[in-house]
C-alpha cells in the first residue's frame, strides 16, 4: 500500500485513528522505513508508526517486540503490516553517557538489557523471524565471487569464520538484531528500554557484536583496541558468553556490515577496521 501526502501526513493516519481509537497525532520523525505520531493512547502518549514499502525489517521487528513482553523493551499494543503502536520513551539513550566518560557503563546498561531481551518467555513459541544464516547471506555471497577470482579477503575469512560460527549455534533465542547506543532509551517508569528491533532468530553472541562498532559518531573511541577489547570483556561476563565467540561475532557482523555498504555502491565506514583489529584477537579453534 503505498504512501500518498495529504497536509503533510500519510492518507493512511486517519483510518488507524479511527480503527486504534487515537487522537491528537504530531509528527515525531520520518525515515525511509516509517512515519512516526506521537499520538493519544487510552489517556497517554504512544507512537504510531505508518510503514513504507521499504519498511520489511519493521514488520519482523513488531513480532519480536511482541514476544518480548515488554521485558527489556517497548511495548507493542497494536500492529498488523503496515503500522505499528508503540510505547513512548521520551528519555535520553546512551550516547550522552559515553560523551560524559562513561563508555564503560553504557556498556554494563547494554548487557543488561540485552540479559532481559535474551530471557525466554515460558508457554509463548518462538515467532517467524530471520534466521542469523539468511541474514548472512550478503556475506556469503559475496566471499564466493572472491573465491571464483582467486582473492582471499577479508571477506572470505568472515565467511568461513560465519559458516563455523553458525554450524554448531546454540538453540536460537530472538534477537533485537540491532542493538547500539542510539537504540535503548531510558524510561523514567520501567528503566532502559530496546526499542527498533530487525526480528532475528539465532545465537545470543551476535546481539553483542553491533555495540562494539557504536557510537558510530565517534571513530577515535570505537576503532581504540583497548576499548574494543574492555567493552568485548564486559559483555561476555555480563552475558555469559565466552569472550572468544563473542569476538568472533563482532569479527563477522563487520564484515557483514561493510558488505551491505558495498552492495549499496558506498564505502564502509569504520567496519573494515575495527573487524581487522578484532580479528588478530580470534584464537581458533572456535568454542561455546
Amino acid at each position: 500500500m503505498a504512501l500518498t501526502e495529504r497536509a503533510g501526513m500519510p492518507e493512511r493516519l486517519d483510518s488507524y485513528l479511527a480503527a486504534w481509537g487515537l487522537s491528537d497525532p504530531k509528527p515525531l520523525a520520518q525515515t525511509v522505513t516509517s512515519h512516526v505520531y506521537t499520538v493519544s493512547y487510552k489517556g497517554t502518549t504512544a507512537v504510531l508508526k505508518l510503514l513504507t514499502d521499504a519498511g520489511w525489517e519493521e514488520r519482523t521487528g513488531a513480532r519480536a517486540l511482541d514476544y518480548y513482553g515488554g521485558h527489556g523493551a517497548v511495548r507493542i499494543f497494536r500492529y498488523d503490516d503496515h503500522a505499528q503502536l508503540l510505547e513512548y520513551v521520551d528519555g535520553e539513550d546512551l550516547i550522552p553517557l559515553v560523551k560524559r566518560g562513561e563508555d564503560e557503563r553504557a556498556t554494563e546498561i547494554i548487557a543488561n538489557v540485552l540479559n532481559k531481551l535474551h530471557q525466554s518467555q515460558p508457554g509463548v513459541h518462538l515467532p517467524a523471524l530471520t534466521p542469523l544464516r539468511k541474514w548472512f547471506r550478503q556475506l556469503f555471497a559475496r566471499a564466493d565471487r572472491d573465491r571464483q577470482q582467486g582473492v582471499e579477503s577479508i571477506f572470505v575469512r568472515a565467511a568461513t569464520v560465519a559458516g563455523k560460527l553458525l554450524s554448531e549455534s546454540e538453540p536460537p533465542h530472538v534477537l533485537h538484531g540491532d542493538i547500539h547506543h542510539e537504540n535503548i532509551r531510558y524510561s523514567a517508569r520501567r528503566g532502559w528500554l530496546a526499542f527498533d528491533p530487525k526480528g532475528l532468530l539465532g545465537e545470543r553472541a551476535f546481539d553483542a557484536a553491533n555495540t562494539l562498532y557504536n557510537p558510530v559518531a565517534m571513530p577515535a573511541l570505537i576503532e581504540d583496541e583497548a576499548r574494543l577489547l574492555r567493552n568485548a570483556g564486559i559483555l561476555s561476563r555480563a552475558l555469559g558468553i565466552d569472550f572468544n565467540r563473542l569476538l568472533s561475532f563482532a569479527f563477522v557482523y563487520g564484515c557483514l556490515s561493510a558488505v551491505w555498504w558495498l552492495d549499496d555502491g558506498k564505502e564502509p565506514g569504520s567496519e573494515l577496521r575495527i573487524a581487522g583489529i578484532i580479528e588478530r584477537h580470534i584464537e581458533y579453534p572456535l568454542r561455546h
